[in-house]
């Protein structure tokens, strides 16, 4: 009996099958390895003297394909970046070596946190590897250089060349202003020529527009009820200004039976033939506006040279005019004119004032009403919020941060329990009255073996506030933190704050930062108003510069 065994490979086959699987898996990982990125970083030293400059450089291995993106700016802080050199670009095989230096410096001395880099690659973030970085004072041979006090601060005028370029800027567009108000509203324009018309004596413009007439194509046109109409229209319109007749809201009887009386009272010297075809003429107008005649091209163009002949006898029959009708005439002219340049005078006006207000609506719109009038009329703390900021040092251990306003040393005095308890103290501050805006730095080395007390010193401060007359004071309490990880407390809160000269209290905020260590203390105090937006921006600003040493 046949046994049927399972259907097996030859030995060497499985061997062969099993390499191939073995090779395609080391691949797999090849592939993996070589398009992951490597990122290093490495400082040329870790130890420099204040002013001197480190390299930082940091090295990435990614695949041809990849977009990087190096750290752009004041990344490194508390270390200024000083120079951040091109990027170097290199081909090794199929990847890419990109390397890039960071000059780096630091004008204090201590020890330093050269913080972790982000570089985004294919828009992820890699990590670089944070570092220490020791900063050393440079020593002073006081033997062959003598050492002196510290010279005392010094006012410096304040620079107006802020204000004379606003100054200049506000001249500058009241003058385009003007000189477009000027051309288009005030310049005596040369007169149009339908000016010129409406500025003739009645007679002069009345045979000139029957001249215009026949040089029209209403009869080529065959438009008859425009061609009698403007006819009527300038005979009546010379009859009114010069006749003195009510011509244009007449009848044609009415018209003929007013000519007629002044005929009679011998005021118009015309013969009865003429009124007589005039009166024809009219009657012709009258059907051909009222009832669509269509009177044959060559009677059309007749009655035109009779009422051309029409104005002319009329002219002649008309008494000279007097001294004082010519001296109306010329007034008139010039009335004329006055009205034409009031006219303009009221349009310019009223574009401007219109393209003001659409300028206002937009600002408005745009920034809103309370930033559009503090921007024009001024307000205190928006005033420092976009002044020039100081950054600058104060007390010693030295409190660093930037300001709005250089802060003034203050002189303190202390009590004679205090005296004994603190070594020395340094106080500087800026305060707007304006705008009840303060802030304050502080710092003070205490005596030796007096305890380090925190609490104590937000404690005194919280009291100084209340000698002062505020009311309802809030606290509150976290931890907080600079950017090279030093750790302090930050007291904060709200209250009624007094007003000087004034008996109110307003409601206000204020912020405590306390640092200190073994016999010393170092505060940074800010107050504002609590409806105060531009005061705001200014305390977040400044709680992102604050910086403080804690060593002596």
């Amino acid at each position: 009996m046949k046994k049927y065994l399972p259907h097996t490979k030859p030995l060497k086959e499985q061997i062969l099958h099993k390499f191939s699987l073995a090779l395609f898996f080391f691949g797999c990982y090849l592939v993996s390895a070589q398009t992951s990125p490597t990122l290093t970083s490495e400082v040329d030293t870790t130890t420099i003297k204040i002013g001197e400059q480190i390299m930082w450089q940091v090295t990435v291995e990614v695949d041809t394909t990849a977009q990087v993106i190096f750290p752009e700016g004041q990344t490194f802080s508390p270390l200024e970046t000083v120079e951040a050199f091109e990027t170097d670009t290199t081909r090794k095989k199929s990847r890419m070596l990109l390397q890039k230096i960071y000059a780096l410096t630091q004008f204090d001395s201590g020890s330093y946190k050269l913080p972790e880099q982000r570089i985004e690659i294919d828009g992820k973030g890699y990590f670089t590897d944070s570092m220490r970085i020791e900063v050393a004072t440079v020593s002073v041979d006081t033997l062959a250089q003598n050492l002196y006090d510290i010279k005392p601060l010094m006012e410096v005028e304040k620079s107006n060349a802020g204000f004379w370029k606003i100054l200049l800027g506000i001249l500058l567009g009241l003058l385009i202003i003007g000189g477009l108000f000027y051309w288009f509203v005030l310049r005596k324009k040369p007169l149009t020529e339908e000016e010129k018309v409406a500025l003739l004596p009645p007679y002069d413009r009345a045979l000139l527009e029957l001249k215009q007439l026949e040089n029209s194509k209403y009869l080529i046109q065959d438009e008859y009820k425009q061609y009698y109409s403007e006819l009527t229209d300038i005979v009546r319109s010379y009859l009114e200004e010069d006749v003195h007749v009510s011509a244009l809201e007449s009848t044609t009887d009415e018209l003929i039976t007013k000519l007629e009386l002044l005929k009679d009272a011998g005021e118009l010297k015309l013969d009865d033939d003429t009124l007589n075809q005039f009166k024809n003429i009219l009657k012709t107008a009258d059907l051909v506006k009222f009832a669509k005649s269509k009177p044959p091209t060559s009677i059309a163009e007749q009655d035109r040279k009779s009422i051309e002949q029409i104005v002319i006898k009329t002219h002649e029959a008309l008494p000279e005019p007097t001294e004082e009708e010519l001296m109306q005439q010329a007034e008139f002219q010039e009335e004329y004119l006055r009205k034409k340049q009031r006219r303009k005078l009221i349009i310019g006006t009223a574009a401007v004032f219109a393209l003001l207000f659409v300028l206002v609506g937009v600002a408005i719109a745009r920034f809103g009403f309370s930033y559009l009038k503090d921007s024009v009329l001024g307000h205190p703390t928006k005033e420092l919020l976009d002044g020039e900021w100081i950054a600058s040092s104060y007390g010693y251990p030295p409190i660093l941060l930037e300001t709005p306003k250089v802060l003034k040393r203050q002189k303190v005095s202390l009590s004679a329990e205090e005296e004994e308890a603190i070594s020395e103290i340094r106080t500087f501050s800026y305060q707007s009255l304006a705008s009840l805006f303060t802030m304050e730095a502080s710092s003070l080395i205490l005596a030796e073996g007096v305890e380090f007390k925190l609490d104590l010193a937000i404690e005194n401060y919280l009291k100084g506030l209340e000698s002062m007359g505020t009311k309802n004071i809030i606290t509150k309490q976290e931890e907080f933190t600079t950017l090279s990880g030093v750790p302090g407390i930050k007291t904060f809160g709200s209250g009624k704050f007094p007003v000087p000269g004034k008996e109110e209290l307003v409601n206000g905020n204020y912020v405590i930062l306390s640092f200190g260590g073994e016999q010393f203390q170092q505060q940074v105090a800010l107050t504002w108003r609590k409806d105060d937006p531009y005061a705001q921006e200014i305390i977040d600003r400044i709680l992102k510069t604050i910086e403080v040493k804690t060593t002596i």
